[in-house]
């Protein structure tokens, strides 16, 4: 049986060390971890996944890590789903893919699970956090303006 978690939303510049540090830092094992990259450009796609040793070492990374914020955005852990073979249709038109969150267009379009409320760490999302739109022809790679969140000052001292 396979332990791994997704763990999306991160910024372009985390590396799989990154994540082995953090999870180091909780005192998480994790047997393995992957950035997954597009193979042309070896740039980050935003998201890895962790082979974890068991179901509750997995179910504590997902824990400490979904909707943890950092930089200007919220992580999401999730357990893996397994991949699915290219002449699989489980999604039609006017479907978004699975676990993304959404239902079936045509409906309200809002979030299963809402952002808003309380964040890990304590914080709450701000005004900031909310809007994360670029706007026509932004770079969604952008740094962000304001100071650091608490999270990735507590990853920054344990790199």
């Amino acid at each position: 049986m396979s332990f791994t978690v997704f763990l999306g939303n991160l910024p372009l510049w985390v590396t799989a060390d990154d994540i082995k540090s953090w999870l180091a830092a909780e005192n998480l094992v994790a047997d393995n971890v992957k950035v997954i990259r597009n193979p042309e450009t070896q740039e980050s796609k935003g998201f890895a996944f962790i082979e974890a040793p068991n179901q509750e070492e997995m179910n504590s990374i997902i824990r400490r890590f979904d909707r943890a914020p950092l930089e200007d955005r919220l992580l999401r852990a999730n357990p893996a789903q397994p991949p699915k073979g290219k002449g699989d249709r489980t999604s039609g038109p006017g479907m978004k893919p699975a676990g993304s969150g959404f239902e079936r267009r045509g409906g309200s379009g809002a979030p299963r699970s809402g952002m808003g409320g309380g964040v890990a760490g304590g914080q709450q999302q701000g005004a900031a956090g909310a809007s994360r739109g670029t706007g026509a022809g932004g770079d969604k790679r952008r740094r962000p303006s304001g100071p650091p969140s608490a999270f990735a000052e507590e990853l920054a001292k344990a790199l």
